[in-house]
């Protein structure tokens, strides 16, 4: 793992914690010119607990650069807003106070898709788990590293009362006002606010002339156009052990994918609480290790991946092949991989003919 990455992930189990963390500047460039004039650039900048890469290919490295630097200062202001760590944000307010009159549009756009996932996948994505999560977490610690031991487990009733808060219907969402229904709720954008991100960065990056990009945020991976060779982006899954095999390899053209994993962040040793939590059970899921999902944003990708990681994997695969577009690879309890029938590996895809770009 390189330094820039572990240096990201001991921030994120930091974040858990509730420490609050100050941006640092975008990271050097890496350039590599290619044979047909044009340069294959990659800019980084750590946020949201990992390290935001944007690899892009143009005929000019000084445009890449500019518009990296334009989407990073965009990724920072849009976080500020929708960081539930940070007092002064716009989530920090609506969890404060209950209420958030004229809320800013990319609230107000993340809370609706966050309710619209909620609906669609009948409750398995809830973006009001905050105390559920919160519970764990003060009660058991981050712990990441498993380095620490805690035997404060909730109690039973402490459970019931934080689940008796959760309910992603009771939250009313508008361009007027954002409410949350009952006090002591909660919202944690955890699993969607990255996606919406990672969207916005590629509006940046296209907007400013880049048609051939894929940027990486940790899991949460959005393309544009192709490589250098013609061929689309290639996407390695993640492996939830950590034994170095990649559970499969994907080919993407303008498309997304998240994963999510209980591999991420967990708060005992024994690795049975994590930070996905159903809002059904008010525990964390176990039938599943990792889930991966292809679709046409980041954000969808982002709130299905949470959303299927809750389902039972049947369920899951069932769900995502009713939705267009989309696609699903599930890693099980056993290590077993569940497959929608969209899921396409690289090695599927067509080898382009000799000559082509």
């Amino acid at each position: 793992m390189d330094p820039a990455t572990r240096i990201a992930r001991k921030m994120a189990a930091l974040s858990e914690m509730g420490f609050q963390r100050v941006e640092s500047p975008a990271l050097p460039t890496d350039s590599t010119p290619l044979r047909d004039g044009r340069v294959k650039v990659t800019c980084s900048h750590p946020s949201m607990g990992t390290l935001v890469s944007v690899t892009a290919i143009h005929q000019s490295s000084d445009l890449i650069q500019e518009a990296a630097g334009l989407a990073f200062r965009e990724m920072r202001r849009v976080v500020d807003l929708l960081n539930r760590y940070e007092s002064s944000s716009a989530l920090s307010y609506l969890n404060r106070e209950g209420v958030i009159v004229d809320p800013p549009h990319e609230l107000t756009a993340v809370m609706g898709q966050a309710r619209y996932f909620n609906q669609a996948s009948r409750g398995a994505f809830d973006a009001t788990v905050q105390p559920l999560v919160d519970l764990f977490r003060t009660s058991l610690g981050a712990n990441r590293a498993a380095e620490l031991s805690s035997d404060s487990k909730p109690t039973e009733a402490d459970l019931l009362e934080a689940l008796a808060l959760v309910d992603g219907r009771k939250v009313e969402v508008g361009e007027k006002q954002i409410r949350l229904h009952h006090p002591g709720m909660g919202v944690t954008l955890d699993g969607i606010a990255k996606g919406y991100v990672v969207d916005r960065i590629a509006q940046i990056l296209n907007q400013h002339g880049l048609d051939d990009f894929l940027i990486d945020a940790g899991g949460d991976i959005r393309t544009s156009g192709v490589r250098e060779d013609g061929c689309p982006w290639k996407v390695g899954v993640q492996d939830p052990r950590k034994q170095g095999d990649l559970p499969d390899v994907i080919g993407l053209t303008n498309g997304s994918v998240a994963t999510s994993g209980s591999y991420e962040i967990y708060f005992d040793r024994e690795r049975t609480h994590h930070h996905i939590v159903s809002a059904l059970t008010g525990a964390s899921p176990q039938t599943s290790q990792s889930v991966s999902v292809v679709a046409p944003t980041t954000l969808a990708a982002d709130a299905l991946a949470t959303s299927v990681f809750v389902m039972e994997p049947e369920r899951g695969v069932v769900f995502i092949e009713s939705l267009p577009q989309c696609a699903c690879l599930i890693v099980d309890e056993q290590g077993r991989q569940w497959r929608s029938k969209g899921w396409r590996s690289a090695s599927d895809l067509p080898t382009p003919k000799a000559g082509s770009p």
